[in-house]
């Protein structure tokens, strides 16, 4: 049966605290507290730096059973290497400890840059070389470090989303090649700042809801709030919602239902953790 889960970009934010979080709440357990208000929370450290495998297993037994992570690739990849010679530097963030998640770990979400524009070489290459089950990942973790596992995270599936924001992207092929790989490509609302492509490529939705009006901050209106929970039931019916734009009308992957991801970004003003519950009460009734 097709989950919905819906959450938000990462936890440790200064004005949040004595407003989303409790008052007397320490620091050091917002991780448990927010893991207990939504099922599912984007992880962005990792998108600055590689981080350890102690801390990803701290994380895992932090959060509660059903919970999942969603992990954001380095930017050492996406915005350094710009996803070009990439056999190396994925073996060194695999083996940095997501894999250390198990049954936690969520997609993996890969963000370019503004100014990187669609190269369907490139992209074409990038998506070829990701690894689609644990066992792949374990493959290429341990051409840079050891790194030990389960039989049953061998088996385990991995989701990719890839986010893009340059408007070469609003390309037909680029919707068709991430198809023919399975990857989501991201539903991303960044206030009008960059395309947002609302395409299926995959068999699970990804979505990144960064600001209405305004960049990282602001709360969503109800009117929005409302289309975006008649989108997302579309999506996880299996169906395509009623007057969006696409830019390919047929060969979305088919499907009873789907999986969908919801993460929201507005947290500059502590927006966030209050629109997700916003629109998961919405889409519980």
């Amino acid at each position: 049966m097709a989950r919905l889960r819906i959450g938000i970009s990462g936890w440790s934010y200064r004005p949040w605290q004595k407003v989303f979080y409790p008052a007397d709440l320490p620091a050091d357990d917002e991780l448990d507290f927010a893991s207990r208000q939504f099922p599912t929370i984007e992880l962005n450290a990792s998108f600055y730096r590689l981080q350890t495998p102690q801390s990803y297993r701290d994380w895992r037994r932090r959060t509660p059973p059903g919970f999942v992570f969603a992990v954001k690739a380095p930017r050492f990849l996406t915005h350094v290497k710009r996803l070009k010679d990439m056999g190396e530097p994925l073996s060194v963030f695999l083996a940095s400890g997501p894999l250390e998640l198990g049954n936690k770990l969520g997609p993996f979400l890969w963000q370019l840059p503004p100014n990187f524009r669609y190269d369907r070489a490139r992209i074409e290459a990038f998506m070829a070389g990701l690894p689609r089950c644990g066992g792949d990942a374990l493959a290429i973790a341990r051409r840079h470090a050891r790194v030990k596992s389960t039989d049953v995270f061998r088996r385990q599936r991995l989701r990719h989303a890839l986010e893009v924001r340059h408007p070469s992207f609003l390309d037909e092929d680029f919707i068709r090649l991430a198809r023919d790989h399975g990857v989501a490509v991201v539903v991303s609302d960044g206030a009008g700042r960059w395309p947002m492509i609302q395409d299926v490529t995959a068999g699970f939705m990804y979505l990144r809801l960064h600001g209405e009006s305004k960049l990282y901050g602001g709360r969503y209106s109800d009117t929005s709030l409302a289309s975006w929970a008649d989108r997302i039931d579309a999506w996880r019916r299996g169906t395509q919602p009623d007057g969006i734009p696409l830019l390919l009308r047929r060969g979305a992957p088919h499907r009873r239902s789907r999986d969908i991801y919801v993460y929201f970004d507005n947290d500059t003003k502590v927006d966030a953790p209050f629109d997700a519950h916003r629109l998961i009460e919405r889409l519980d009734r």
